[in-house]
């Protein structure tokens, strides 16, 4: 039985570091992906643009819209990736309140007469 437990805790461990990877190439891709777009937005623009559509500000928006909406949607996607695989990300939860609360006694000890 014991065995059977170790091996269990070994498979959630394991699949744990798996959605851990999972997340971090998801982060590499949205950074990649993310510089050669904002770098590429003008060669975009010249690539794209037509004899009629030179000088349409409706198109230009749309090239703007496409460029800053796939990093601000994806960036959605990614937050809740980040939740879903780290848990529930609070900078105020009950680690930071211990320390504090640590902190606060440490310091009342060394301030002592």
């Amino acid at each position: 039985m014991k065995n059977n437990e170790q091996l269990s805790k070994y498979e959630r461990a394991q699949k744990k570091v798996a959605q851990i990877r999972g997340f971090y190439n998801h982060l590499a891709a949205y950074i990649i992906v993310n510089i050669v777009l904002l770098l590429a937005r003008d060669k975009f623009t010249f690539i794209l643009l037509s004899k009629k559509a030179i000088g349409n500000p409706e198109f230009l928006e749309w090239i703007d819209w496409n460029v800053f909406g796939t990093a601000i949607v994806w960036g959605i996607a990614l937050g809740v990736h980040a939740i879903k695989v780290f848990g529930n990300i609070s900078f105020f939860g009950k680690k930071w309140e211990e320390r504090k609360m640590q902190q606060f006694m440490d310091e009342e000890i060394e301030n002592r007469p």
